[in-house]
């Protein structure tokens, strides 16, 4: 119990970053409905204020300088040459349908830097600026770590373009003092496995890549040390055909069983056949059962099947966290941190599903090869992915809807116009009676979504197509910013329905469902009235709590709640 207890310490302390608790699904062409390449993202911290960054493109001078800052905290590190010319970015794509997500793993201690200036948040925006292909980010990537330093802990990266998804891992080397106050450890070792076609891989701040062909260019490239440096630390003494980075550079136990290849897991048995067989790896129960790096899945997977996953709690499965007790009275799937609790001298875990209450933003990118380079869409959301919503932007966009600028509030400055306040205000809302309210919430997250994805989004391609490049820039540019003002705009007449029915924990009666008060023109009468002309609600409903719940509540105050009787 030891290991697990100080895991789940280690994961708790690290979710307070920027982005060091997340989860990435990838999904390539040959397994997608639409032939995109799919990356998913959720940036889950309890200090992020969720934002779209964008970078425009740019051409500079020789001996033009960058700064560099550490992304997580804001903290200078260093300045380092900027390159000739840049690529304009908006969130983790950049203009020619690049996508970088990421997931920490943390790693051994020992193989931090601290004389690192290039965090794992730069390596990301920093290669999407100068980067056009997946295999010219992971060399970018590589370079920036070892001519700067790494300032980071173990990073898994997902990395696509429009024809190839590629998974990749690094992780420092340590400090050596090279005698003149230098490392002469400085870099990273590292290893990227090219996802097959008709393949979907996933990570969730858990090392997932086990032995690799030395030979395959092709489908994989690595340092050249990544093998005799384990060998030289101690962690591995095999023949290098046996060598598994995973298992030498961060050994799973209990806690990375339990809290983050379980997400993995999940988003597999969600697509793929067969995958119960590793339930008992997901839980935690029998390590030697290693779940594949990736999957084939049984039917092609749609973009919604993709936004879906990230909404999961485990439902359907041992772990589903809206059946326990913790989820209390009206189902909810959210368990306050921290992630372990002792009772009695023993230590129990709270679950840590795929979708969790403290996300700053999340996305699911598409790359798609049969349109132009620019015409790739990162379908963005901010809070919580179970209860917000994902509006398209494509990756040509240069401009950032008001809603989700940087500038607009933070996390200690409210702003009403601020998409990630809102949405906020309406999921922590929800939390009073979710298994109602998320319900409700579900409806207009689905309409939305399936509407763009089906019927608007076939358009904005077939209409932007027509135009030469910058013409379509601006008219993708003005797509994404008007569509994400017109998701504020119904998440904040959402947000006032929610008040209006649910306030004080009872519900009032409408004359018809949540989206019938979206969109008619009128609303006044959606809500029952008691007919005298003053307003006042008729059939107010009290749905009380669920049955756990009342037998838990009963059991443990029986001889004061107990009516007798008669």
């Amino acid at each position: 119990m030891k290991k697990v207890r100080y895991f789940l310490i280690a994961t708790a302390v690290l979710a307070y970053g920027t982005a060091s608790a997340c989860t990435n699904f990838i999904v390539t062409k040959g397994a997608s409905t639409d032939g995109s390449i799919m990356v998913s993202y959720a940036a889950d911290s309890h200090a992020l204020y969720g934002a779209l960054y964008h970078t425009p493109a740019g051409r500079y001078k020789a001996g033009t300088m960058m700064p560099v800052y550490e992304w997580d905290t804001g903290h200078y590190l260093t300045d380092i040459p900027q390159v000739a010319e840049t690529y304009s970015t908006i969130g983790n794509m950049n203009e020619h349908s690049l996508i970088i997500g990421e997931t920490t793993f943390g790693g051994r201690d020992e193989l931090a830097d601290p004389n690192g200036k290039m965090d794992y948040g730069s390596l990301i925006y920093i290669t999407l600026q100068r980067a056009c292909t997946a295999r010219e980010a992971i060399r970018t990537i590589a370079e920036l770590a070892d001519t700067y330093g790494y300032a980071s802990s173990g990073e898994s990266f997902s990395i696509a373009d429009t024809e190839e998804a590629w998974i990749m891992e690094l992780i420092g080397k340590g400090y050596a003092d090279d005698g003149t106050g230098g490392n002469a450890r400085k870099g990273i070792v590292w290893v990227a496995r090219r996802i097959p076609d008709g393949y979907v891989c996933a990570h969730a701040n858990q090392s997932r890549i086990t032995s690799f062909p030395l030979s395959d260019p092709e489908n994989c490239l690595y340092s050249p040390d990544v093998i005799s440096f384990a060998r030289e630390m101690g962690y591995f003494n095999g023949s290098d055909e046996e060598f598994s980075f995973c298992d030498a550079y961060c050994p799973a136990d209990f806690g990375a069983l339990r809290g983050c290849e379980a997400r993995v897991w999940a988003f597999f048995r969600t697509v793929a056949d067969g995958m119960d067989a590793y339930q008992d790896y997901a839980m935690g129960h029998n390590p030697a059962n290693k779940m594949p790096l990736w999957v084939k899945p049984s039917m092609k997977v749609s973009p919604k099947t993709v936004f879906d996953c990230m909404r999961d709690h485990y439902e359907g499965t041992p772990m589903d966290m809206t059946l326990d007790l913790g989820a209390g009275g009206h189902n909810c799937p959210y368990r306050w941190r921290p992630m372990d609790f002792e009772v009695d001298g023993e230590t129990y875990v709270n679950e840590r599903a795929t979708a969790t209450q403290q996300t700053g933003f999340w996305f699911v990118a598409q790359a798609r090869p049969n349109l132009p380079d620019d015409m790739g869409i990162l379908w963005f959301g901010v809070d919580d992915a179970a209860t917000s919503c994902l509006t398209p932007i494509y990756c040509s966009t240069t401009e950032v809807p008001e809603c989700f600028s940087e500038a607009n509030g933070s996390m200690l400055d409210y702003s009403p116009t601020s998409a990630f306040w809102l949405f906020n205000r309406t999921t922590n809302f929800a939390y009073m009676r979710y298994d109602l309210i998320a319900a409700d919430i579900r409806k207009v997250i689905n309409t939305w979504e399936n509407t763009k994805l089906d019927l608007q989004i076939p358009f904005v391609d077939s209409e932007a197509e027509k135009l030469p490049a910058k013409k379509r820039t601006r008219y993708l540019t003005k797509y994404s910013v008007d569509t994400a003002c017109q998701l504020f705009d119904r998440w904040s007449k959402l947000n006032e329905y929610l008040l209006i029915k649910y306030i004080d924990g009872n519900v009032k009666s409408e004359q018809a469902d949540v989206l019938h008060y979206l969109d008619a023109e009128d609303n006044t009468a959606h809500f029952v009235d008691n007919g005298n002309g003053r307003r006042i609600p008729a059939k107010i409903q009290f749905p009380g709590y669920n049955d756990r719940w009342k037998r838990a509540v009963a059991a443990d105050n029986v001889d004061v709640l107990r009516v007798p009787k008669k």
